[in-house]
């Protein structure tokens, strides 16, 4: 089944607000974790707006004593990412390619304009034993680029889907992610999603794009979370999860 990783940085944006350390991205982890969560993303961009450099150690030192669960640090390797990265290894690394001042990650790679200076940047971190994840529009000819570079993954960027869910546009393109996700099993890659995605919406993304080995789910989740609590939130999700795999299986 689909993995579920919960990211965490608007625990942190609502943190940051005031000086009194609440609430604990650490403690939210655990709960998400507690619940049955497989792991957890951050983004931490330069200028600290949300998950901040303390807050990846104490996540790192967290998810030491739980073995099965899975640390995912995303963020764009150019911009003072890849220090933190070194120092604390995570499971998976997701480069993305925004800007600094970005409101929101809003694209895939360009991989034939990035290929050089991604190339050294996948090489040091496989030397790390991390597995990589790039940050990709549902572009097919892409893949085999992309896994040319040495990636492990891809996270297909899922805000186009989540816009024209419910709208006439839906099947379309859930058809050019699922052609997307094709493409990038047949280059050897594997298949992450994530952006906008939310309980509504994913069981059909799940149902129409397969396989996916990783959703990571940040901001519907804890949006959700302040109605239902973060434990009920994480345990919707993969609720919701888990109907988009029933729901495939019978298409089969």
């Amino acid at each position: 089944m689909t993995r579920l990783s919960v990211n965490l940085n608007k625990i942190a944006l609502l943190r940051n607000s005031r000086n009194l350390g609440i609430p604990s991205v650490t403690r939210a982890a655990v709960i998400a974790l507690d619940a049955g969560a497989h792991g957890i993303t951050v983004h931490p961009r330069p200028d600290g707006r949300h998950i901040r450099v303390d807050d990846v150690y104490a996540l790192a030192d967290l998810l030491k004593t739980r073995a099965a669960a899975e640390f995912n640090i995303e963020g764009n390797p150019f911009h003072s990412l890849l220090g933190l990265v070194r120092a604390v290894r995570p499971q998976q690394c997701t480069l993305v390619p925004d800007d600094p001042g970005a409101f929101t990650s809003d694209h895939g790679w360009d991989v034939k304009r990035d290929r050089e200076r991604l190339a050294p940047v996948i090489v040091e971190l496989k030397s790390l034993g991390i597995r990589v994840s790039l940050f990709m529009d549902p572009l097919p000819e892409a893949m085999p680029a992309v896994r040319e570079l040495g990636a492990d993954r891809v996270e297909l960027y899922t805000e186009p889907y989540a816009r024209a869910f419910g709208t006439p546009e839906e099947g379309r393109v859930v058809s050019r992610y699922a052609e997307a996700a094709r493409a990038a099993q047949r280059a050897g890659l594997g298949i992450n999603a994530g952006h906008d995605l939310n309980q509504g919406n994913l069981p059909l993304f799940l149902a129409g794009v397969t396989p996916v080995l990783e959703v990571s789910i940040g901001h519907a989740l804890i949006a959700d979370a302040l109605e239902t609590g973060l434990a009920p939130a994480v345990r919707n999700y993969l609720a919701a999860i888990a109907r988009g795999a029933a729901t495939e299986s019978t298409r089969r």
